[in-house]
């Protein structure tokens, strides 16, 4: 859902990088898990604002700047069941990651292995016999189906 980006000012306080569609999204969860795909440890949210154009935030337990530099460059996550249920044609990254991407003409080209935000509009990274990035956008996007684990594009197999 975002990241540390710095530690901001001297007491404890961090700057967030959000990946959240809104610049506030992350004030609606009282406790973060920050870390790494290595370990993930809870933090209770003491205080926090958008600043700026960006957002900072008070964690419990970090109280000075060497501790906030200490979690530069953490992931932040919540807990899944935390979050709201994707409405209909939206869907979480972490759901799309893993699915085949066929094209219209039944060929597979590989699995979703990340998603890159652009500013325009999302790009899937899909990897298969070699790295494509598909815009996740229509008319290119024809149809998601997470139940059958599978995206149907428009994109030629030599694009």
């Amino acid at each position: 859902m975002g990241r540390i980006a710095a530690p901001y000012a001297v007491r404890g306080w961090v700057k967030v990088q959000p990946f959240t569609e809104y610049l506030d999204s992350l004030l609606d969860y009282p406790v973060w898990r920050l870390g790494k795909k290595t370990g993930w440890q809870e933090y209770r949210v003491v205080d926090a604002k958008i600043h700026s154009n960006h957002l900072v935030a008070q964690l419990e337990g970090v109280d000075d700047r060497s501790q906030a530099e200490a979690l530069q460059g953490l992931e932040i996550a919540v807990a899944r069941d935390e979050l709201p249920e994707a409405e209909e044609g939206e869907y979480y990254w972490d759901d799309l990651i893993g699915l085949d991407v066929v094209n219209q003409d039944g060929v597979n080209l590989g699995k979703v292995a990340g998603i890159l935000e652009t500013g325009a509009h999302d790009v899937l990274k899909v990897s298969g016999e070699r790295e494509r990035l598909i815009p996740f956008t229509e008319p290119i996007i024809v149809e998601v189906d997470l139940k059958a684990g599978r995206i149907k594009v428009d994109w030629g197999v030599d694009y």
